[in-house]
Protein backbone atom coordinates (compact mmCIF):
# COMPACT_ATOMS: atom_id res chain seq x y z
CA UNK A 1 0.00 0.00 0.00
CA UNK A 2 2.75 2.38 0.86
CA UNK A 3 4.51 1.58 -2.41
CA UNK A 4 1.40 2.44 -4.36
CA UNK A 5 1.08 5.83 -2.71
CA UNK A 6 4.70 6.61 -3.40
CA UNK A 7 4.29 5.71 -7.06
CA UNK A 8 1.25 7.98 -7.44
CA UNK A 9 3.12 10.86 -5.85
CA UNK A 10 6.05 10.35 -8.19
CA UNK A 11 3.77 10.31 -11.25
CA UNK A 12 2.06 13.49 -10.15
CA UNK A 13 5.37 15.22 -9.62
CA UNK A 14 6.58 14.15 -13.04
CA UNK A 15 3.36 15.41 -14.61
CA UNK A 16 3.74 18.76 -12.90
CA UNK A 17 7.33 19.01 -14.09
CA UNK A 18 6.28 18.23 -17.64
CA UNK A 19 3.50 20.75 -17.56
CA UNK A 20 5.81 23.36 -16.09
CA UNK A 21 8.39 22.76 -18.79
CA UNK A 22 5.84 23.08 -21.64
CA UNK A 23 3.97 26.14 -20.38
CA UNK A 24 4.71 29.46 -22.12
CA UNK A 25 3.31 33.01 -21.75
CA UNK A 26 2.78 35.20 -24.85
CA UNK A 27 2.53 38.96 -24.28
CA UNK A 28 -0.23 41.13 -25.71
CA UNK A 29 2.12 42.81 -28.27
CA UNK A 30 3.54 39.51 -29.47
CA UNK A 31 2.48 36.46 -31.43
CA UNK A 32 3.98 32.96 -31.04
CA UNK A 33 5.16 30.83 -33.95
CA UNK A 34 5.50 27.19 -32.91
CA UNK A 35 7.97 24.82 -34.59
CA UNK A 36 7.21 21.14 -33.90
CA UNK A 37 10.10 18.86 -34.71
CA UNK A 38 11.49 21.77 -36.79
CA UNK A 39 8.32 22.35 -38.82
CA UNK A 40 6.30 25.51 -38.32
CA UNK A 41 2.69 25.09 -37.44
CA UNK A 42 0.26 26.90 -39.77
CA UNK A 43 -1.33 28.92 -36.96
CA UNK A 44 0.37 31.19 -34.51
CA UNK A 45 -0.31 31.32 -30.78
CA UNK A 46 -2.40 34.18 -29.41
CA UNK A 47 -1.45 36.24 -26.34
CA UNK A 48 -1.81 34.47 -23.03
CA UNK A 49 -0.71 31.09 -21.57
CA UNK A 50 0.07 28.36 -24.09
CA UNK A 51 1.43 24.85 -23.66
CA UNK A 52 4.11 23.19 -25.74
CA UNK A 53 5.09 19.57 -25.98
CA UNK A 54 8.35 19.15 -24.12
CA UNK A 55 11.30 18.18 -26.25
CA UNK A 56 9.14 18.50 -29.44
CA UNK A 57 7.91 22.07 -29.72
CA UNK A 58 9.90 25.28 -29.90
CA UNK A 59 8.20 28.69 -30.01
CA UNK A 60 9.46 32.01 -31.52
CA UNK A 61 7.82 35.26 -30.47
CA UNK A 62 7.23 37.98 -33.08
CA UNK A 63 6.44 41.60 -32.13
CA UNK A 64 3.44 43.03 -33.99
CA UNK A 65 3.76 46.63 -32.81
CA UNK A 66 4.43 49.47 -35.28
CA UNK A 67 8.17 49.85 -35.53
CA UNK A 68 9.96 53.10 -36.36
CA UNK A 69 13.14 52.79 -38.34
CA UNK A 70 15.22 55.81 -39.45
CA UNK A 71 16.70 55.62 -42.92
CA UNK A 72 20.33 56.83 -43.04
CA UNK A 73 21.17 59.90 -45.11
CA UNK A 74 21.33 59.04 -48.79
CA UNK A 75 23.21 61.21 -51.27
CA UNK A 76 21.98 61.38 -54.83
CA UNK A 77 21.48 63.54 -57.91
CA UNK A 78 18.01 64.72 -58.81
CA UNK A 79 16.51 64.66 -62.27
CA UNK A 80 17.52 68.29 -62.81
CA UNK A 81 21.17 67.48 -61.89
CA UNK A 82 21.30 68.83 -58.36
CA UNK A 83 23.31 66.98 -55.71
CA UNK A 84 21.30 66.55 -52.48
CA UNK A 85 21.35 64.54 -49.27
CA UNK A 86 18.04 63.12 -48.07
CA UNK A 87 17.11 61.16 -44.97
CA UNK A 88 13.74 59.59 -44.11
CA UNK A 89 11.88 57.50 -41.55
CA UNK A 90 9.80 54.33 -42.10
CA UNK A 91 6.82 53.15 -40.01
CA UNK A 92 5.95 49.44 -40.44
CA UNK A 93 4.41 46.50 -38.56
CA UNK A 94 4.14 42.71 -38.91
CA UNK A 95 0.80 41.47 -40.18
CA UNK A 96 1.69 37.75 -40.66
CA UNK A 97 4.01 36.45 -37.90
CA UNK A 98 4.47 33.06 -39.56
CA UNK A 99 5.70 34.51 -42.86
CA UNK A 100 7.84 37.11 -41.06
CA UNK A 101 9.54 34.28 -39.17
CA UNK A 102 9.91 31.95 -42.15
CA UNK A 103 10.21 33.98 -45.36
CA UNK A 104 13.01 36.35 -44.27
CA UNK A 105 15.88 35.88 -41.89
CA UNK A 106 15.71 39.38 -40.35
CA UNK A 107 12.74 41.37 -41.58
CA UNK A 108 13.88 44.58 -39.80
CA UNK A 109 17.23 44.63 -41.61
CA UNK A 110 15.56 43.70 -44.89
CA UNK A 111 13.06 46.55 -44.63
CA UNK A 112 15.90 48.99 -43.85
CA UNK A 113 17.86 48.00 -46.95
CA UNK A 114 14.82 48.26 -49.19
CA UNK A 115 14.04 51.69 -47.75
CA UNK A 116 17.55 52.98 -48.54
CA UNK A 117 17.52 51.76 -52.13
CA UNK A 118 13.98 53.08 -52.69
CA UNK A 119 14.95 56.49 -51.29
CA UNK A 120 17.89 56.76 -53.70
CA UNK A 121 15.60 55.77 -56.56
CA UNK A 122 13.06 58.44 -55.60
CA UNK A 123 15.81 61.08 -55.50
CA UNK A 124 16.89 60.26 -59.04
CA UNK A 125 13.33 60.35 -60.40
CA UNK A 126 12.29 63.64 -58.78
CA UNK A 127 13.14 67.28 -59.32
CA UNK A 128 14.50 69.53 -56.62
CA UNK A 129 11.25 71.49 -56.46
CA UNK A 130 9.34 68.25 -55.83
CA UNK A 131 11.68 67.30 -52.99
CA UNK A 132 11.15 70.70 -51.38
CA UNK A 133 7.45 71.34 -51.99
CA UNK A 134 5.61 68.23 -53.25
CA UNK A 135 6.63 65.76 -50.56
CA UNK A 136 3.22 64.14 -50.08
CA UNK A 137 3.36 62.58 -53.51
CA UNK A 138 6.93 61.42 -52.88
CA UNK A 139 5.89 59.87 -49.56
CA UNK A 140 3.17 57.85 -51.27
CA UNK A 141 5.51 56.68 -54.02
CA UNK A 142 8.26 55.76 -51.56
CA UNK A 143 5.84 53.79 -49.34
CA UNK A 144 4.56 51.90 -52.38
CA UNK A 145 8.09 51.02 -53.49
CA UNK A 146 9.03 49.66 -50.04
CA UNK A 147 5.72 47.87 -49.46
CA UNK A 148 5.93 45.84 -52.68
CA UNK A 149 8.68 43.42 -51.49
CA UNK A 150 7.76 43.73 -47.81
CA UNK A 151 4.24 42.37 -48.40
CA UNK A 152 5.71 38.94 -49.19
CA UNK A 153 7.49 38.94 -45.83
CA UNK A 154 4.32 39.51 -43.83
CA UNK A 155 5.27 43.17 -43.18
CA UNK A 156 3.03 46.15 -43.93
CA UNK A 157 4.49 49.65 -44.49
CA UNK A 158 2.25 52.17 -42.77
CA UNK A 159 3.96 55.34 -43.97
CA UNK A 160 7.28 56.80 -45.10
CA UNK A 161 8.30 60.41 -44.61
CA UNK A 162 11.27 62.42 -45.83
CA UNK A 163 12.74 64.23 -42.84
CA UNK A 164 15.32 66.58 -44.30
CA UNK A 165 16.82 67.61 -47.63
CA UNK A 166 20.36 68.98 -47.40
CA UNK A 167 21.40 71.32 -50.23
CA UNK A 168 24.86 72.65 -51.16
CA UNK A 169 25.73 76.09 -49.81
CA UNK A 170 26.10 77.61 -53.28
CA UNK A 171 22.64 76.38 -54.21
CA UNK A 172 21.19 77.82 -51.01
CA UNK A 173 22.63 81.25 -51.85
CA UNK A 174 21.28 81.06 -55.40
CA UNK A 175 17.83 80.11 -54.15
CA UNK A 176 17.85 82.94 -51.64
CA UNK A 177 18.71 85.45 -54.37
CA UNK A 178 15.98 84.02 -56.57
CA UNK A 179 13.44 84.28 -53.77
CA UNK A 180 14.51 87.86 -53.06
CA UNK A 181 14.16 88.82 -56.71
CA UNK A 182 10.72 87.21 -56.82
CA UNK A 183 9.59 89.13 -53.75
CA UNK A 184 10.91 92.36 -55.23
CA UNK A 185 9.06 91.68 -58.49
CA UNK A 186 5.82 91.09 -56.61
CA UNK A 187 6.33 94.27 -54.60
CA UNK A 188 6.84 96.30 -57.78
CA UNK A 189 3.77 94.78 -59.41
CA UNK A 190 1.67 95.55 -56.34
CA UNK A 191 3.00 99.14 -56.25
CA UNK A 192 2.28 99.66 -59.94
CA UNK A 193 -1.21 98.23 -59.53
CA UNK A 194 -1.84 100.58 -56.63
CA UNK A 195 -0.67 103.58 -58.65
CA UNK A 196 -2.88 102.51 -61.55
CA UNK A 197 -5.93 102.27 -59.33
CA UNK A 198 -5.09 105.60 -57.68
CA UNK A 199 -4.77 107.23 -61.12
CA UNK A 200 -8.17 105.86 -62.11
CA UNK A 201 -9.78 107.22 -58.96
CA UNK A 202 -8.12 110.61 -59.46
CA UNK A 203 -9.38 110.71 -63.05
CA UNK A 204 -12.91 109.96 -61.87
CA UNK A 205 -12.62 112.63 -59.18
CA UNK A 206 -11.38 115.21 -61.69
CA UNK A 207 -14.32 114.51 -64.00
CA UNK A 208 -16.76 114.92 -61.13
CA UNK A 209 -15.11 118.21 -60.05
CA UNK A 210 -15.16 119.52 -63.61
CA UNK A 211 -18.91 118.86 -63.82
CA UNK A 212 -19.57 120.52 -60.45
CA UNK A 213 -17.30 123.52 -59.76
CA UNK A 214 -18.63 123.74 -56.20
CA UNK A 215 -16.81 120.50 -55.41
CA UNK A 216 -13.49 122.24 -56.06
CA UNK A 217 -14.38 124.97 -53.59
CA UNK A 218 -15.37 122.41 -50.97
CA UNK A 219 -12.13 120.55 -51.55
CA UNK A 220 -10.22 123.82 -51.17
CA UNK A 221 -11.91 124.54 -47.87
CA UNK A 222 -11.24 121.00 -46.67
CA UNK A 223 -7.55 121.40 -47.52
CA UNK A 224 -7.42 124.66 -45.59
CA UNK A 225 -9.03 122.96 -42.59
CA UNK A 226 -6.50 120.11 -42.72
CA UNK A 227 -3.57 122.54 -42.89
CA UNK A 228 -4.95 124.71 -40.09
CA UNK A 229 -5.55 121.67 -37.87
CA UNK A 230 -1.86 121.36 -37.16
CA UNK A 231 -0.30 123.69 -34.63
CA UNK A 232 1.68 126.04 -36.83
CA UNK A 233 1.75 129.73 -37.50
CA UNK A 234 1.82 129.46 -41.29
CA UNK A 235 -1.38 129.18 -43.29
CA UNK A 236 -1.03 127.92 -46.84
CA UNK A 237 -3.82 129.31 -49.01
CA UNK A 238 -4.09 127.67 -52.42
CA UNK A 239 -4.73 130.05 -55.29
CA UNK A 240 -7.33 128.73 -57.75
CA UNK A 241 -6.21 128.49 -61.34
CA UNK A 242 -9.67 129.50 -62.56
CA UNK A 243 -9.11 133.00 -61.17
CA UNK A 244 -5.96 133.41 -63.26
CA UNK A 245 -7.85 132.23 -66.32
CA UNK A 246 -10.54 134.84 -65.57
CA UNK A 247 -7.96 137.64 -65.47
CA UNK A 248 -6.43 136.34 -68.70
CA UNK A 249 -9.78 136.42 -70.49
CA UNK A 250 -10.54 139.94 -69.14
CA UNK A 251 -7.17 141.21 -70.39
CA UNK A 252 -7.79 139.78 -73.85
CA UNK A 253 -11.21 141.47 -74.00
CA UNK A 254 -9.73 144.87 -73.03
CA UNK A 255 -7.02 144.55 -75.71
CA UNK A 256 -9.63 143.71 -78.32
CA UNK A 257 -11.73 146.77 -77.38
CA UNK A 258 -8.69 149.07 -77.61
CA UNK A 259 -7.80 147.75 -81.08
CA UNK A 260 -11.38 148.22 -82.20
CA UNK A 261 -11.52 151.87 -80.99
CA UNK A 262 -8.14 152.99 -82.38
CA UNK A 263 -8.52 151.27 -85.76
CA UNK A 264 -5.64 149.96 -87.90
CA UNK A 265 -2.20 151.67 -87.63
CA UNK A 266 -1.61 154.42 -90.27
CA UNK A 267 1.57 154.27 -92.36
CA UNK A 268 3.37 157.52 -93.21
CA UNK A 269 4.67 157.83 -96.83
CA UNK A 270 8.40 157.78 -97.15
CA UNK A 271 8.61 160.99 -99.26
CA UNK A 272 6.96 163.10 -96.54
CA UNK A 273 9.65 162.43 -93.94
CA UNK A 274 12.06 165.44 -93.81
CA UNK A 275 15.76 164.84 -93.68
CA UNK A 276 17.56 165.59 -90.47
CA UNK A 277 20.66 167.79 -90.45
CA UNK A 278 23.74 166.82 -88.52
CA UNK A 279 24.10 169.08 -85.48
CA UNK A 280 27.21 171.15 -85.18
CA UNK A 281 28.20 169.47 -81.91
CA UNK A 282 27.95 165.93 -83.29
CA UNK A 283 30.85 164.00 -81.92
CA UNK A 284 31.87 160.67 -80.60
CA UNK A 285 29.23 160.83 -77.87
CA UNK A 286 26.47 160.25 -80.47
CA UNK A 287 28.03 157.05 -81.84
CA UNK A 288 26.74 154.90 -78.96
CA UNK A 289 28.36 153.38 -75.96
CA UNK A 290 31.78 151.65 -76.09
CA UNK A 291 32.64 152.84 -79.61
CA UNK A 292 29.55 151.38 -81.31
CA UNK A 293 29.15 152.55 -84.95
CA UNK A 294 26.62 155.38 -85.32
CA UNK A 295 23.77 155.24 -87.78
CA UNK A 296 24.45 157.11 -91.08
CA UNK A 297 22.90 160.62 -91.05
CA UNK A 298 22.38 162.70 -94.16
CA UNK A 299 23.56 166.31 -93.42
CA UNK A 300 21.94 169.31 -95.06
CA UNK A 301 23.87 172.14 -96.76
CA UNK A 302 25.80 174.35 -94.42
CA UNK A 303 25.25 178.11 -94.84
CA UNK A 304 28.43 180.22 -94.43
CA UNK A 305 28.56 183.29 -92.25
CA UNK A 306 27.04 186.39 -93.76
CA UNK A 307 25.11 184.51 -96.43
CA UNK A 308 21.35 184.81 -96.77
CA UNK A 309 18.77 182.10 -96.69
CA UNK A 310 18.78 181.90 -100.48
CA UNK A 311 22.33 180.48 -100.46
CA UNK A 312 21.23 177.39 -98.50
CA UNK A 313 18.92 176.09 -101.23
CA UNK A 314 16.27 173.47 -100.76
CA UNK A 315 16.85 170.59 -98.34
CA UNK A 316 17.39 167.17 -99.94
CA UNK A 317 14.64 164.68 -99.11
CA UNK A 318 15.61 161.00 -98.62
CA UNK A 319 12.93 158.29 -98.36
CA UNK A 320 12.85 155.97 -95.35
CA UNK A 321 13.88 152.81 -97.10
CA UNK A 322 16.01 154.51 -99.73
CA UNK A 323 19.62 153.57 -100.18
CA UNK A 324 22.61 155.78 -100.96
CA UNK A 325 21.69 155.95 -104.68
CA UNK A 326 18.41 157.90 -104.07
CA UNK A 327 19.96 160.56 -101.80
CA UNK A 328 21.93 162.33 -104.53
CA UNK A 329 25.63 162.88 -104.86
CA UNK A 330 25.85 165.24 -101.91
CA UNK A 331 24.32 162.72 -99.51
CA UNK A 332 26.64 159.96 -100.76
CA UNK A 333 29.64 162.20 -100.35
CA UNK A 334 28.64 163.31 -96.88
CA UNK A 335 28.10 159.81 -95.52
CA UNK A 336 31.72 158.81 -95.08
CA UNK A 337 32.47 162.21 -93.62
CA UNK A 338 29.93 161.71 -90.86
CA UNK A 339 31.14 158.23 -90.11
CA UNK A 340 34.88 158.75 -90.33
CA UNK A 341 35.32 162.27 -89.01
CA UNK A 342 33.93 162.70 -85.57
CA UNK A 343 34.79 166.37 -84.74
CA UNK A 344 32.78 169.55 -85.50
CA UNK A 345 35.77 171.21 -87.26
CA UNK A 346 35.70 168.67 -90.07
CA UNK A 347 31.96 169.20 -90.64
CA UNK A 348 32.38 173.05 -90.82
CA UNK A 349 35.32 172.78 -93.21
CA UNK A 350 33.36 170.55 -95.51
CA UNK A 351 30.41 172.94 -95.45
CA UNK A 352 32.57 175.98 -96.17
CA UNK A 353 34.14 174.21 -99.08
CA UNK A 354 30.78 173.38 -100.61
CA UNK A 355 29.52 176.96 -100.05
CA UNK A 356 32.49 178.41 -101.89
CA UNK A 357 31.93 176.07 -104.75
CA UNK A 358 28.30 177.16 -104.95
CA UNK A 359 29.22 180.90 -105.09
CA UNK A 360 31.76 180.30 -107.78
CA UNK A 361 29.14 178.50 -109.82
Amino acid sequence: MEGTVVAVVVVVLLALLVLRGGMRVVNQVERGVVFRWGKALPSHRQPGVTFLIPFADRMRKVNVQIATMPVPTQEGITRDNVSVKVDAVVYFRVTDPVRAAIEVQDYVFAVGQVAQSSLRSIIGKSDLDDLLSDRERLHEGLALMIDSPAAGWGVHIDRVEIKDVQLPESLKRSMSRQAEAERERRARVITADGEFQAAQQLANASRIMSDTPEAMQLRLLQTVVEVAAEKNSTLVMPFPVELLRYFDRATQKIDAQIRTQTGPAQTVPADTVPAQAVPAQAGPAQTGEKGAQAEPVVPGPVVPEGAGPEAAGPEPVVPEAAGPETAGPEAVASEPVASEVGGPESVEAEGLGRGGAARQG
